[in-house]
């Protein structure tokens, strides 16, 4: 009885503890490109043409218009000049809802940044399957520098630090790198 306690104590802090994405600094970021929106306009999105430019800011996101997706949003729409003046470029991607993205890059990204819709490929070859809907992606968020390796991993299904630690990653990287 005692294993069996200990067994399902472990079990549920591994379930309880936030989930860490497979890719971590220093693996190269999967290159991809997907439909996309931006204050309501359709576009492209390119990873390799936006690295051209400088750091990525990547963030993986389950679905637009729920509630911890309106959340993560909204923060990063409020900290979008930040990451402008760092000279990184900034995008929500998802595999999930995706006929709603036009509509969230207004309401919910507050026309500050681009969202796209991303496949199941994509987000399986950056280890992002959501584990309790495999069609939606998780909610990671990652930092490329413009050589397309990845520089900070976060992964957690509550949005309220995924600004807070992807800006700090963006400052000492672009500390470090004299820029």
């Amino acid at each position: 009885m005692k294993k069996l306690l200990a067994c399902a104590v472990s079990l549920a802090v591994l379930a309880a503890a936030p989930a860490y994405a497979a890719l971590q600094p220093g693996a190269k970021a999967p290159d991809f490109t997907a439909p996309g929106a931006m204050a309501g306009k359709a576009f492209t999105f390119s990873l390799k043409e936006a690295l051209k430019h400088g750091p990525v800011v990547l963030y993986f996101y389950p679905a637009a218009f729920t509630s911890g997706c309106t959340v993560e949003a909204h923060d990063f729409a409020e900290a979008a000049d930040q990451y402008k003046a760092l000279g990184a470029t900034l995008i929500g991607v998802t595999a999930g809802n995706t006929d709603r993205l036009v509509e969230f890059s207004t309401s919910d990204c507050r026309s500050k940044f681009a969202t796209a819709a991303v496949t199941k490929d994509i987000i399986k070859s950056y280890d992002t399957v959501l584990p309790q809907k495999p069609d939606w992606s998780n909610r990671t968020s990652y930092v490329i520098a413009p050589n397309g390796k990845i520089i900070f991993t976060y992964s957690d299904l509550d949005p309220s630090k995924h600004v807070e630690m992807t800006l700090d990653a963006l400052k000492k990287w672009h500390d470090d790198h004299g820029k």
